[in-house]
């Protein structure tokens, strides 16, 4: 089989050597001079190039096993791979090496990705467990159950169904950004207006300012992020009030809530980091910060924190200027 696919492949070297020696006998014989020489010198030159040949056929009949026998790891390592030979085969050997670079590096990516869904989905999963259970026992209470206490658990339900939503749209190859001068105090009003079932019944007050500003961004997209802070002040808010306001290019959403750590500021948004405070809310999984975190990253916005313990926190959302905004 091999021998076969070795003469297929250099089958010109021996049909050249007959016709150069075709065309050696036919200048002698035009010139009526002697052929026997040319028959005696391509004796020799056979002589010497047949061993040549069963050598040369020897070494590719051994890559070629070894080629074979390579076929079945080939997806685990190359390092196995003959030695290439000078000239094509050493370019193929790069080429080769590069895909396999390239697809490892594919793989990897790909592996990271999937851990973090499955350890999304997992945290997600014991997150949306509380506001069922709440639920369960509320509708256990009797005839007639709180109705604005079952409307809240549903609308974190609603939330927690919209994150693991937007989380998978992030995940797509092809996020569904739409970038355009938007109205903010529009947007903010529409996420307040959102939450108002929750104010009323934590019985906090909202103090709303204007903040005129108008900015690049994907209007959906910060909604999002607006209301996971909203979310995270009213978890943290037992009294007092969340505040929203403008600062520069940057919007405000403060609130008198529990405040968070020193030490937990730099990592709040991080996968599955909860802080001092999630530890203590036992619901709590940080999902929400980390997709805020991703989200404001894609659409060119900071995201930062400041907060005391004891005395609330700000979360400022940073809008850097762009020309397109005043069009």
């Amino acid at each position: 089989m091999y021998i076969l696919s070795y003469f297929k492949r250099h089958w010109k070297i021996p049909v050249l050597f007959l016709l150069c020696a075709g065309v050696f006998a036919l200048v002698l014989s035009l010139y009526e001079l002697p052929t026997e020489p040319v028959l005696y010198a391509s004796v020799l030159c056979a002589a010497l190039g047949v061993p040549a040949l069963a050598v040369d056929m020897w070494a590719y009949v051994r890559r070629m096993r070894a080629l074979h026998e390579l076929t079945g790891s080939i997806c685990v390592s190359i390092d196995r791979l003959p030695e290439p030979r000078a000239g094509i085969e050493t370019e193929y050997d790069k080429l080769l090496r590069e895909l396999w670079r390239e697809r490892s590096r594919l793989d990897a990516e790909y592996s990271a990705a999937r851990r973090e869904a499955e350890d999304y989905y997992a945290m997600w999963a014991h997150q949306i467990k509380t506001p069922i259970a709440a639920m369960r026992l509320l509708l256990q209470q009797g005839d007639a159950p709180d109705k604005a206490a079952v409307s809240a658990e549903l609308f974190r339900i609603e939330q927690y169904v919209d994150m693991v939503l937007s989380y998978q749209r992030l995940g797509s190859d092809t996020v569904d950004l739409v970038l355009r001068s938007v109205e903010l105090d529009r947007v903010v009003r529409g996420c307040v207006r959102k939450f108002a079932g929750l104010f009323i019944l934590k019985k906090l007050s909202v103090e709303l300012e204007e903040t005129g500003l108008a900015v690049l961004t994907d209007e959906k997209w910060l909604a999002f992020v607006i209301e996971q802070l909203l979310s995270n002040a009213l978890k943290y808010t037992k009294t007092g009030r969340i505040s929203i306001y403008a600062e520069g290019r940057a919007l405000v959403v403060e609130d008198t809530g529990t405040g968070i750590a020193a030490e937990d500021l730099p990592r709040l948004g991080e996968r599955g980091f909860t802080g001092y405070n999630g530890r203590e809310e036992r619901g709590s999984t940080g999902l929400g910060l980390y997709l805020c975190r991703r989200i404001c990253a894609k659409l060119g916005h900071d995201l930062n924190f400041e907060s005391e313990p004891g005395r609330g926190t700000r979360a400022i959302i940073g809008f850097p200027e762009h020309p397109l905004e005043t069009e």
